[in-house]
């Protein structure tokens, strides 16, 4: 399994979003959700319009862990989840992230993958894959509060360091000391 990294530029992160838009905006409202909210992937996937419609909270059962999660809607997100909804006349039954083949099923984890990596090639981002979303948000989140224990409680991580090392953080810091290390 390869390791993905989040994506640490914002002017980068647009340029995914603009060329996730070209292909559908499904693909465009996974990634918006996805970088959004931290949800792995498998989660993400099995959302349904029902989990977020007129609803303050995304309240789900982690498919990985068993946890229950609770995740708060910001108005920012509920402008485009509402958007998105009305725009495709999403029934409550429905799936968010629609697989396009058969009836009523989501989206795959492998189409994910796909969808994000053409895209990411396209951008010239190397090392993306579906946690690309998830780690993006822990990186942008803990960049903007520097709060890993908040962080680590988002993502049920055992450790301040597991959730360091997993979106990034631990990498940009062993760079900067080497970047100007020289014997």
């Amino acid at each position: 399994m390869n390791t993905v990294q989040p994506i640490r530029d914002k002017a980068k992160i647009q340029q995914v979003k603009d060329e996730l838009l070209k292909t559908g905006v499904r693909n465009y409202m996974m990634f918006v959700i996805g970088i959004n909210t931290g949800l792995r992937v498998s989660d993400l996937l099995r959302l349904k319009v029902s989990d977020v419609k007129n609803k303050p909270h995304i309240l789900i059962r982690e498919k990985k862990t068993g946890k229950a999660k609770r995740f708060l809607i910001n108005s920012s997100l509920r402008v485009a989840i509402n958007t998105y909804i009305s725009d495709m006349a999403l029934l409550d039954d429905d799936y968010l992230f629609a697989s396009q083949k058969g009836i009523n099923k989501p989206l795959t984890r492998v189409q994910a993958y796909n969808i994000l990596n053409n895209v990411a090639k396209k951008c010239g981002l190397q090392e993306i894959g579906t946690h690309t979303m998830r780690k993006t948000f822990g990186y942008w989140h803990y960049k903007q509060y520097k709060d890993v224990a908040i962080l680590q409680d988002i993502f049920n991580h055992s450790s301040p360091s597991i959730t360091l090392r997993y979106i990034g953080i631990t990498d940009d810091i062993k760079d900067k000391t080497i970047e100007n290390f020289y014997l």
